[in-house]
């Protein structure tokens, strides 16, 4: 890979995880139930739950012992954030105030130097204290499951109760009943993209593309739940293009990699389960595969 400040060519890469006995993605409009495609029963896993995870990732490996961000690593989107303060803080740190000349153009690069997130992903923030909007150059989609999924809907007791009053309906000695649906086991896949177009706009740099592959790799270590059951990172596959535009459609790269099923007796429970090939030499011209995990 370059390692230089700039990264001048296209990355298109894929994202390889699997889940045992959890629940990697609930969706609140149905329950909290594992996401499910409801036309072909695969899982899903929203983007937005995967760049919360690269996000909170990031947070941890980049601050320091009290707390603080490393220069250049403070997070936009993270839990009880205020948006709008996190712009006023721009229009302070520039000095210039709403409705002067140049101030949102200011504010939009002091957002993109400050905050990782907003410098990879992008950024809408163009509210009622107004940043202007970026367009980051790492995108990731929604991933989806290698074979259907069959949640598992599981009763469970709590040995309490939440106040005197619910008490006193109770007639099992203070237990309630609830239910927790995982999946016994998947294996996912999502796609990731990098245009070094819009990194120069943002300043996104290779030493920030060094980051995100360490969050890959490490996003769901420190995710731990028990309602996620069992989540790993398994393999991070780039296709490294020579050129800024690209060598090939992404499609075609991501077809070069191949997930079967060994075996054919019973559903999938183990990583083992499958086998995942490559094929490097039928790669276009110009394009290098890289493992990031």
């Amino acid at each position: 890979m370059t390692t230089s400040s700039n990264i001048d060519t296209r990355i298109d890469f894929l994202l390889i995880f699997d889940v045992e006995n959890g629940n990697p993605n609930g969706d609140p409009d149905a329950g909290n139930s594992p996401r499910v495609d409801p036309e072909t029963g695969f899982g899903l896993v929203s983007d937005v739950c995967l760049k919360r995870k690269l996000r909170n990732w990031v947070a941890l490996a980049k601050s320091g012992a009290d707390g603080e961000p490393a220069p250049g690593y403070d997070i936009y989107v993270k839990e009880r954030a205020i948006l709008n303060q996190q712009h006023a803080r721009a229009y302070e740190a520039t000095g210039l105030k709403k409705g002067d000349a140049g101030a949102v153009d200011a504010a939009r690069a002091w957002m993109c130097q400050t905050f990782f997130d907003v410098r990879m992903f992008g950024a809408v923030m163009s509210t009622q204290i107004n940043a202007g909007q970026v367009r980051g150059p790492v995108q990731i989609t929604f991933a989806r499951s290698a074979d259907r999924i069959t949640p598992l809907e599981q009763s469970i007791t709590r040995m309490a109760v939440t106040t005197e009053a619910e008490s006193k309906t109770q007639d099992g000695g203070n237990r309630t009943m609830g239910r927790k649906e995982i999946i016994p086991y998947a294996l996912y896949v999502a796609h990731g993209f990098f245009s070094p177009h819009l990194a120069r706009q943002t300043g996104f740099s290779a030493d920030d593309l060094a980051v995100l592959r360490a969050a890959l790799g490490g996003m769901f270590e420190i995710d731990r739940s028990a309602a996620r059951g069992t989540m790993t990172s398994r393999r991070c596959i780039a296709f490294e293009h020579e050129s800024a535009l690209g060598n090939a459609p992404a499609q075609r790269l991501f077809e070069r990699v191949r997930i079967m099923r060994t075996a054919t007796d019973g559903p999938a429970r183990h990583y083992d389960d499958y086998s995942i090939t490559l094929s490097p030499d039928a790669l276009p011209s110009g394009i290098t595969m890289h493992e990031w995990i």
